[in-house]
């Protein structure tokens, strides 16, 4: 078995504070969704307790897990709980967030402008403008790479949204991108908390890994969510009245109708969207067919479970991978290609092997 480790840090330093076993370990990573961490420092004497006081401070402790020489994932420890069972035993449950959750503890109290700018360097100066206030910087690297998409946006000190949701919101419009923050070792092994950009998606790798059933793939769940599919749409903006003695009204997108998709037998399912501070009617447009894009489908995120190893790393998120399926419900051999877009590992323990279940989305 690999075996996994915790290292614990000064989140704006990185200076190693500690290594402490941790038990029950789970963790996954996304590409658009804050990872998560969750697990238990065990306290059996008093020489473990007084390192995990010292270490264990919500906010302030960053931790990376390693496995074997590799960094498989990083973040910010946000929770702790002391607890004592009935037999005295003690344990710290700890839970964890990804270096992105950070942006969202992170408020824009100054008002930013950009006009026909690229929106992936709109999106490097909120970092910048994240990381320039005193105590803020915990060393958040990029790169100069452009997206080609150009911007004019203008982000209300008044409005108090945190930096992350900017980022979510600027992302989500028509023509947008994808962003994480990625966690590895450079070639000097220094630990790297790069933030990733992808227009319009993030991907990674050269050449397709190929996952069959039977063989690597464990087991698979197949979901397809219909709830979320919509073939008319109407988004929402900012008010448009600024006379308070006459009714207000929103700013609104034409509604959207897909008629091929109700040609071709579908019945009409409406959908709808809020952007309170949107005040110009082209962005507001561009994100309701942006909207509309996204949900013209039921929604099918396919799951698989492999073990971990050789290919299969955190590295492979916004890897494209060949998944082929053959079983009573896949006759015909399913053969088709998926973008990795989330992954849950299981490290291995003394009931259970180790996994890791991969999150796909159709390339």
């Amino acid at each position: 078995m690999t075996a996994y480790r915790i290292v614990f840090t000064d989140l704006r330093s990185d200076q190693v504070l500690d290594t402490l076993p941790v038990t029950d370990l789970s963790l996954d990573d996304y590409i658009g969704k804050v990872g998560r961490l969750a697990g238990t420092v065990s306290v059996p004497n008093r020489e473990i307790a007084e390192r995990a006081r010292r270490v264990l401070v919500p906010g302030r402790t960053g931790l990376w897990v390693e496995r074997g020489r590799d960094v498989w994932w990083g973040g910010i420890l946000w929770t702790l709980n002391v607890a004592s069972d009935a037999r005295g035993f003690l344990g710290a449950q700890i839970q964890a967030g990804g270096w992105e959750s950070y942006l969202y503890r992170r408020i824009l109290y100054d008002t930013q402008e950009a006009q026909q700018v690229d929106q992936f360097d709109i999106v490097r100066g909120l970092v910048d403008y994240a990381q320039s206030a005193p105590g803020g910087d915990i060393g958040i690297t990029y790169d100069a790479t452009p997206s080609g998409i150009l911007r004019d946006r203008t982000f209300s000190r008044y409005d108090h949204h945190t930096i992350g949701d900017l980022l979510d919101a600027l992302a989500a419009v028509e023509d947008g991108f994808e962003w994480r923050i990625a966690s590895y070792r450079d070639t000097t092994g220094r630990r790297i908390k790069q933030l990733q950009l992808g227009h319009p998606v993030i991907r990674a790798g050269a050449a397709d890994v190929v996952l069959d059933h039977p063989g690597p793939i464990m087991s698979y769940t197949w979901p397809t969510d219909a709830t979320v599919k919509a073939n008319a749409w109407q988004s929402r903006g900012a008010s448009i009245n600024r006379n308070q003695a006459a009714d207000s009204f929103p700013l609104t997108s034409p509604v959207l109708v897909d008629e091929a998709d109700l040609d071709a037998g579908w019945p009409r399912l409406d959908g709808s969207s809020d952007y309170t501070t949107v005040e110009k009617q082209a962005t507001l447009d561009a994100y309701a067919r942006a909207d509309q894009a996204a949900a013209s489908a039921p929604v099918t995120i396919p799951e698989i479970t492999v073990r971990p190893g050789g290919a299969i790393s955190p590295a492979l998120l916004g890897a494209t991978v060949r998944v082929r399926i053959r079983d009573l419900w896949h006759p015909t051999t399913l053969d088709a290609r998926y973008r990795v877009v989330g992954m849950s590992l299981t490290p291995p323990d003394r009931t259970r092997p180790e996994q890791a279940r991969l999150y796909l989305e159709a390339p």
